[in-house]
């Protein structure tokens, strides 16, 4: 049995609206890494948002660990303990430490003791590189160095699954290296992880499985090195030869 199960979603915004996801169904066994490619606007985020819970679905089930959770209300936010997310906004408090902004999940939510969430949240930031900065406001940090903090902060809740959503896309080209390593490093460790990203040379490196995605559907599912070199559907090829540059100058 797959760790999550997606099964036939469809999402729409207003009883009018066009189809953001039509009818899509995707499994994540446990320990895979799964990235998520497709244009602007094809309905990569609002899928890891509906996972989440964060978008309710017109029809289809969502499925963690074999139990349904797509349509919970009383529960959800016992749901979101195990289904950790970094947004491209870092969404840390301003007014609170990076050791406070991590530990107010674990300690709230779960009831966690505090020194030994603190312990583990240490250790977290010196694997990412920033357990001097503990102590520390978010305004005092890079966007890099936030959003390994809010990784770190997703880690600390112990979640059964990560999901990223573009955590790169508004970093400098420096600061995008330093979070992908992060990323790369918990590929390695065996995390479960869903990834929507622009890219493409991690996306290569990172993923067992390369998802893609057009207009809501699912046009193209392989392994990253058939899907570079050997793209199936000409919707593929085309995404692919909008990353590529013949040279203009000798």
């Amino acid at each position: 049995m797959a760790l999550l199960e997606v099964k036939n979603v469809k999402k729409r915004y207003g009883a009018d609206g066009e189809y953001i996801l039509n009818g899509v169904s995707l499994d994540v066994q446990k320990g895979e890494v799964v990235v998520i490619l497709g244009p602007s606007g094809c309905g990569k985020s609002t899928l890891l948002r509906c996972i989440n819970g964060l978008e309710l679905i017109e029809d289809g089930e969502i499925l963690l660990d074999g139990n349904k959770i797509s349509g919970l209300k009383k529960d959800m936010h016992l749901v979101r303990q195990k289904i950790g997310m970094v947004f491209q906004s870092y969404d840390l408090f301003p007014h609170m430490t990076v050791m406070k902004n991590i530990l107010i999940g674990p300690t709230k939510a779960q009831k966690r003791d505090k020194a030994e969430v603190e312990k583990e949240a240490m250790e977290l930031l010196k694997r990412v590189g920033l357990e001097d900065k503990a102590n520390v406001y978010p305004r005092t940090l890079s966007g890099g160095q936030k959003q390994r903090v809010a990784i770190v902060r997703a880690l600390c809740m112990h979640p059964e699954i990560m999901l990223f959503d573009e955590v790169t896309a508004a970093l400098d080209p420096e600061m995008v290296r330093e979070v992908l390593d992060v990323m790369i490093d918990l590929a390695k460790s065996g995390a479960t992880m869903l990834i929507v990203t622009h890219q493409m040379e991690f996306a290569r490196a990172v993923a067992d499985r390369i998802v893609f995605i057009d207009e809501g559907n699912i046009v193209e599912e392989s392994s990253p090195d058939d899907f570079f070199t050997n793209p199936k559907t000409e919707r593929a090829k085309r995404f692919l030869d909008a990353f590529r540059f013949d040279k203009v100058r000798n």
